[in-house]
C-alpha cells in the first residue's frame, strides 16, 4: 500500500505536469493557426504523392486544388501555389478522389475516355500507378475510387506522422520556455512537496474537485467541474492552479540575493553549479509534458481516486 505522503506528492508532480501540457497545448494551438502549419503540411504531403516537385506534377496538384471539393473557399482560378490563399488543412480522402478523376479528364463526365486519359498523364510514375488501379477496377468507377482513396489515406497516415513529430519539436520548446519563465523545476518541486506534506494535501484539496468529469482529447476540465471546449479560458485557469505549486523565482534555494531572484533574467545571481540542475529541472517538466494533457489528468483522477480509497479497515470481527 502507498502511503499518503507519496501519493500526494504523485498528485502534486502529475497536476503540474497536466497544467504545463494544458498550456503548451493551447499555445502551440494558437501558434500553428497563426502560421498555418497544417495547411502547409497536408500541401507538402500531396505534392510528395502527386510527384509535384516537377512542373507536370505541380500542374496536377493546381488542377486538384483549383478544384471546388478540395478548396471550396478558393476562387478555381489559381495559376501557381502563390495564388492559392488560404489553403485547406483537411481535404476528404472521397474528395480527393472525386478531384483528381476530374484533373486528369480531357472532356469532363467522360468516363468512356479516361483510360486515354490516363496514358496523357506526363508524370510516368503517376501514369503507372492511375494505369494500374484503373486496371484492376476492370474500367469500374466504384472500385476505382476505393483504390484512390486507399492511397490518399495512406499517403496522409505518412504526413500525419510527419506533422506529430513537428508539433512535438514546437510543444517541446514551448514547454521549455514555460517552464524557464516560470521556473517549474521538477526536481526543487518533488523536494518541496516530499518535505512538505501538508503542502502538499492543500494542493490535492484544491486540485480533486475538478476530476470528477471524463477527459476528452479535444476537451478540458476548469477548476468548476466544467468540461469545456475553450481552451484559452482552460489554459487561463490552469495558471491560476499552478500558483498553488511551489514554483516561481522568489526564494529559489540557488538564488545568491538575499530578495530572492525575480525572473529568469536574473540568472546571473545563481551558482551556477546548482543553475544546471535547474535547468535539468526544466527539461524534466518539459519532457513530461509531451504526454499530453489527457494523458495526465487521466492519471491524476486515478491517483485522486487511490487517495480518497485510503487503506482497507481493519477487520472487527470477534475471534474466540
Amino acid at each position: 500500500m502507498l502511503s499518503g505522503t507519496v501519493v500526494e506528492v504523485a498528485i502534486g508532480l502529475v497536476f503540474c505536469y497536466a497544467s504545463v501540457a494544458l498550456i503548451t497545448s493551447s499555445i502551440y494551438e494558437s501558434i500553428a493557426s497563426f502560421l498555418g502549419l497544417r495547411s502547409k503540411s497536408l500541401l507538402t504531403g500531396i505534392k510528395k504523392l502527386l510527384n509535384a516537385g516537377n512542373p507536370c506534377g505541380e500542374e496536377l496538384l493546381l488542377r486538384i486544388y483549383n478544384h471546388a471539393l478540395v478548396h471550396p473557399t478558393g476562387n478555381g482560378a489559381a495559376t501557381s501555389l502563390a495564388d492559392l490563399g488560404s489553403r485547406p488543412s483537411y481535404i476528404d480522402s472521397k474528395n480527393f478522389s472525386l478531384a483528381l478523376i476530374d484533373a486528369i479528364q480531357s472532356v469532363p463526365d467522360d468516363f468512356a475516355r479516361l483510360s486515354e486519359d490516363i496514358d496523357a498523364i506526363k508524370d510516368e510514375q503517376i501514369r503507372k500507378l492511375l494505369r494500374g488501379m484503373y486496371e484492376r477496377s476492370a474500367g469500374k468507377m466504384e472500385k476505382l475510387h476505393e483504390q484512390l482513396v486507399a492511397w490518399f489515406d495512406a499517403g496522409m497516415d505518412r504526413v500525419a506522422g510527419s506533422f506529430k513529430r513537428q508539433s512535438q519539436v514546437w510543444c517541446f520548446g514551448i514547454a521549455f520556455v514555460l517552464a524557464a519563465m516560470l521556473n517549474i523545476d521538477s526536481i526543487h518541486l518533488f523536494s518541496t512537496l516530499w518535505k512538505q506534506p501538508t503542502l502538499a494535501a492543500r494542493i490535492t484539496m484544491t486540485t480533486s474537485l475538478p476530476l470528477s468529469a471524463p477527459i476528452a482529447e479535444d476537451r478540458v476540465l476548469t477548476a468548476n467541474d466544467d468540461v469545456v471546449e475553450d481552451k484559452g479560458r482552460a489554459m487561463t485557469d490552469s495558471f491560476k492552479q499552478l500558483e498553488e505549486l511551489p514554483i516561481g523565482w522568489q526564494n529559489q534555494r540557488f538564488c545568491k540575493t538575499e530578495s530572492g531572484c525575480s525572473s529568469f533574467l536574473e540568472f546571473y545571481h545563481y551558482d551556477y553549479p546548482g543553475f544546471l540542475l535547474i535547468i535539468f529541472g526544466w527539461l524534466i517538466t518539459a519532457s513530461a509534458s509531451l504526454f499530453g494533457a489527457p494523458f495526465w489528468f487521466d492519471l491524476l483522477q486515478h491517483l485522486t481516486h487511490l487517495r480518497g480509497t485510503g487503506p482497507k479497515p481493519k477487520s472487527t470481527t470477534m475471534h474466540e
